[in-house]
């Protein structure tokens, strides 16, 4: 399992958790895991994945913001702290300042373009959507 899968994994469970809880949507603000997200959409794989992660079917939606990523604190206790691939772009370059800065206060500020919702089809999500900035 690549890096991006298993990073997309754990964003999904994450993604359950916070709907679960009547929380917001988590901020994909990873181009490397965004991609990966695409390439498993619409696909049987995607739709079993989803069930075992979040429990439930989970959209890919336009969501453009900035700010805080509001969900680092749940990945770190779940597994650690977050991997190189989240300040990664689709090429493979790192962001060395983004990771530095992560690794010095513990918070990652990012944009956004898109994120989860809940639901299998065009029906309004039950969830709350992440805030915009």
């Amino acid at each position: 399992m690549s890096t991006a899968t298993t990073e997309l994994r754990r964003f999904l469970t994450i993604t359950g958790q916070r709907f679960r809880n009547g929380q917001s949507a988590p901020e994909m603000f990873s181009p490397a895991v965004d991609k990966e997200w695409h390439e498993q959409l619409g696909t049987p794989a995607y739709a079993a994945l989803c069930q075992e992660t979040a429990g439930q079917p989970i959209r890919h939606v336009a969501n453009n913001g900035h700010g805080p990523i509001a969900w680092v604190t749940a990945y770190e206790e779940a597994y650690g702290p977050l991997p190189e691939i989240w300040f990664t772009d689709t090429h493979g370059n790192v962001d060395q300042a983004a990771i530095a800065r992560y690794q010095e206060s513990g918070i990652v500020v990012a944009e956004w373009d898109c994120g989860p919702a809940g639901g299998d089809g065009d029906i309004a999500p039950d969830q709350p959507e992440t805030a915009r900035r």
